[in-house]
């Protein structure tokens, strides 16, 4: 018998759905939380990597994916200067097995309504409007208290919700995310005919210009820059003037960036949780527990293999135990905080000019390991 018969999960993400499809598929009972009052419909592109990939095939929605998104396995390296020059096409290193694409783009609210629908359909309730404000544990089961006025008790929570989680300030883990330097532009707007991968262009006004294609007809495209305070509504006229350096297909994407492209800007954050992500029978994961730049695009892949193993963990074991979260933190803690740290890393060289770093052999040790499943 799994360690656990009712699970509460807080937030109704790429995390959250995850670990609810394979638990309602254990047979365990399953309520998601969700503080928005209905499903979100709106969104920009997510890059999943070939490790993200051999997760969402574990929860039977590769098909649906594929269908859905744009695969690809190389990665175009482009001169910032007028021509969008062309310097290498490389090929990917596929962490997810050779059976599956290195990457795969996609448009996020197609992710997370695929996944909900499995999930749903797995046996897990969702319920909206759910806004935590208390987390009550009596070491046998955790009581939480919502906005609303409802308490709800499960043999185990949890906290899937995000950067600002509510459930890891309710359990007392004071970690917060913390800012990088760096601010990305990103719109969503139509797939030009000569995007059939991630191109990246290092240099000119931005310290990165790419894009990802997510489907047949759409792509996200993204610029980086030094952060600093920007309005959501002067992003098409920024874009377009940060977008004018680059050519290549940034010429067809800079026509498209108005005000229906769907841009957006925020900081690059970071944070790690250096110890267990557990208070009692309250654990915490994605990015409530972890969360990086997106530099190396592991954010969702990290929160999907957060999901995979702390549900194998707790359908094979019969109590919840600290032994059981002891393995759930070494599995996952070295793994996790290697990528923050690459993420990191990347980012801070682009922002101290260094020439001569060794981004190569960063990005190769770094995909080493996360061929390994986690």
């Amino acid at each position: 018998m799994a360690a656990v018969q009712n699970v509460g999960i807080v937030g109704a993400g790429a995390a959250g759905l995850a670990a609810a499809i394979l638990l309602a598929d254990a047979g365990i009972q399953v309520e998601i939380l969700e503080k928005a009052d209905a499903p979100q419909t709106l969104g920009s592109g997510i890059t999943l990597q070939g490790n993200a990939l051999r997760v969402l095939r574990q929860l039977g929605v590769w098909d649906q994916v594929e269908a859905k998104g744009y695969g690809f396995s190389t990665l175009g390296l482009r001169a910032p200067d007028p021509a969008g020059t062309v310097i290498a096409v490389l090929e990917d290193i596929r962490t997810g097995g050779e059976d599956l694409p290195a990457t795969m783009g996609m448009y996020r609210p197609d992710l997370t309504a695929i996944l909900r629908e499995r999930a749903e359909q797995a046996g897990a309730r969702i319920s909206y409007g759910k806004t935590v404000t208390k987390v009550t544990d009596d070491g046998g089961s955790v009581t939480v208290s919502t906005a609303d006025g409802v308490s709800a008790t499960y043999d185990l929570l949890i906290g899937a919700d995000g950067l600002h989680s509510a459930v890891r300030k309710a359990i007392g883990i004071d970690v917060e995310p913390q800012p990088t330097g760096m601010g990305i532009w990103r719109a969503f707007v139509e797939r030009p005919e000569e995007v059939v991968r991630t191109d990246l262009t290092y240099g000119g006004p931005c310290f990165i210009a790419g894009y990802c294609p997510t489907g047949p007809d759409t792509i996200y495209a993204y610029l980086v820059e030094k952060a600093q305070e920007r309005r959501h509504e002067d992003g098409p006229r920024i874009m377009t003037e940060l977008a004018a350096a680059y050519g290549g297909p940034w010429k067809d994407i800079r026509a498209n960036l108005d005000h229906s492209a769907r841009i957006n800007y925020t900081w690059f954050t970071t944070h790690l949780v250096d110890g267990p992500w557990n208070r009692g029978r309250t654990v915490i994961i994605g990015d409530a527990a972890h969360s990086c730049p997106p530099t190396v695009a592991q954010g969702a892949a990290m929160a999907l293999e957060d999901a995979a193993v702390l549900a194998e963990l707790l359908i094979q074991a019969d109590d919840v135990t600290e032994t059981l979260f002891k393995e759930f933190t070494d599995r996952r803690l070295d793994r996790a905080k290697a990528v923050v740290t690459a993420s990191v890393q990347l980012g801070q060289w682009m922002l101290d000019g260094v020439r001569d770093a060794n981004v190569p052999g960063l990005m190769n040790t770094l995909s080493t390991m996360l061929k390994e499943p986690a």
